[in-house]
């Protein structure tokens, strides 16, 4: 069973169709003590980090995240909700969840060919393995949707990047979470082989 984080973020039956599509059962909750008790968590999101925090402090959702994740529940964070999972976000300052060291940045692209948000099909290159990122192979695209990306502190914490004007982090994870600024959810076959891994890992990496 896969608990789906509703924090008033967006995009939560996407992801929940997306699971069922195969063959995933899958419930959305707005309830810390939900979130604490589930065997696997998927933190989607679309929109602006400052009032997406806003709601989880209001609702404990906050705290019961960080508690989940404490506690060694496997935890798969999409879009916003792979941004809001570091400590900061030049989106607004708004302490943001802190599951690992870093900071949320904005595109800065010198090529005036390039659009912010940076929206549709893009490649994404594993740079360090990872179980939720087995088979996928170099020019494999996904589907992105955003005007910040993560920048973790750690350079092990980044699984993938993706070229847009340069490099930037489009996968990272840390012990048992792991998270991908594209939209597994909306990136056909190969964003629902995604989902499907995700429901066996156990939330163990593959290397340290």
């Amino acid at each position: 069973m896969i608990t789906i984080i509703d924090y008033n973020a967006g995009n939560i039956r996407s992801v929940q169709r997306a699971c069922a599509e195969v063959g995933i059962e899958a419930v959305t909750t707005a309830s810390p003590a939900d979130v604490l008790r589930a065997d696997r968590l998927i933190f989607p999101g679309v929109g602006a980090a400052p009032s997406a925090m806003d709601y989880l402090k209001k609702t404990g959702l906050d705290a019961a995240l960080v508690g989940a994740f404490n506690a060694g529940t496997p935890v798969l964070g999409i879009c916003l909700g792979a941004q809001i999972v570091l400590e900061s976000s030049e989106e607004g300052p708004q302490k943001c969840l802190g599951l690992l060291p870093g900071k949320t940045v904005r595109f800065r692209l010198k090529d005036p060919r390039l659009k912010i948000p940076h929206m549709g099909w893009n490649g994404v290159r594993a740079v360090r393995p990872h179980p939720l990122l087995d088979g996928i192979q170099e020019g494999d695209e996904f589907y992105f949707v955003h005007s910040f990306y993560p920048r973790p502190a750690r350079e092990d914490n980044v699984y993938a990047v993706t070229d847009y004007g340069g490099d930037f982090c489009s996968a990272l994870g840390y012990k048992n979470l792991f998270a991908a600024q594209f939209h597994p959810e909306k990136s056909g076959r190969l964003g629902l082989q995604l989902l499907e891994r995700f429901t066996r890992w156990d939330g163990s990496v593959a290397t340290g």
